[in-house]
């Protein structure tokens, strides 16, 4: 289990929304990837990026920031945002970009997640799957697609995606723990899932307790905004859980 963490750009900031909400930022650096370097330096392997310019335009902001940030470190990136066609994941790719983040354009256009898949490979495909009250959101949160995400799920699994990040979004920055059950639901469901937890991640404890609850078999967990106040130890959890897997 990977601790991920993550950086939200927003006009080429490294920011974080309350439940989403773009009129509720908080700007943590002007430099991401000043952030980054410092991520890698605590022994982080993958960086989770958004790009939420594009993610509610459609259209990216921070392609200089991106360029910065892989040109300064070795760690691999994921990256999602506005990523709504193999041309972007063609553009992204160019950039350095190791694995695509697709959300919006999985639901509302699933074969480009299939043309992703068939060019790029199950590793570099991830879906994000936002969800509040039980279905999944889109463009940057703001949408009810009106489909339930056990639904959504099943559909993504039968046409060979394995890498999912879900996002419960009512934890999201909120500081007050992780939605467990969800995590564990999703992995009995599809075992086969390479899952991220994404939301309310705040502290070591949460982290053992993921690990704990889903018996090590969560592929990550991404961490923001607990990182950034000082809440949760980035090395010090990495050093953990390295040694809960080698136990394992």
């Amino acid at each position: 289990m990977l601790i991920i963490p993550a950086i939200d750009l927003l006009n080429n900031e490294a920011v974080r929304l309350l439940q989403g909400d773009y009129d509720k930022k908080t700007v943590y650096s002007t430099m991401p990837e000043i952030m980054v370097k410092q991520f890698e330096s605590d022994g982080a392997s993958l960086i989770h990026i958004v790009d939420l310019n594009a993610a509610r335009e459609g259209v990216s902001a921070n392609q200089s920031t991106i360029t910065n940030i892989k040109n300064n470190t070795s760690v691999k990136l994921e990256l999602g945002g506005g990523i709504r066609s193999t041309e972007n994941m063609k553009f992204y790719t160019d950039l350095g970009v190791d694995r695509f983040i697709l959300g919006t354009v999985a639901v509302e256009n699933i074969k480009v997640v299939e043309e992703g898949l068939r060019l790029y490979g199950e590793d570099r495909i991830v879906v994000g799957v936002d969800a509040k009250d039980g279905f999944v959101r889109t463009k940057g949160w703001e949408t009810n697609s009106g489909i339930q995400y056990i639904e959504f799920l099943k559909t993504l699994h039968s046409i060979g995606v394995r890498h999912i990040i879900f996002t419960d979004i009512s934890k999201d920055g909120m500081m007050l723990g992780p939605n467990f059950d969800v995590y564990s639901e999703i992995l009995e469901s599809f075992p086969d899932f390479k899952l991220i937890a994404s939301g309310g991640v705040s502290s070591i404890e949460d982290l053992l307790a993921l690990w704990d609850k889903t018996s090590g078999k969560l592929y990550g967990a991404i961490a923001g905004k607990a990182i950034y106040e000082g809440k949760l130890n980035l090395s010090e959890g990495i050093s953990i859980l390295k040694e809960k897997r080698i136990k394992k």
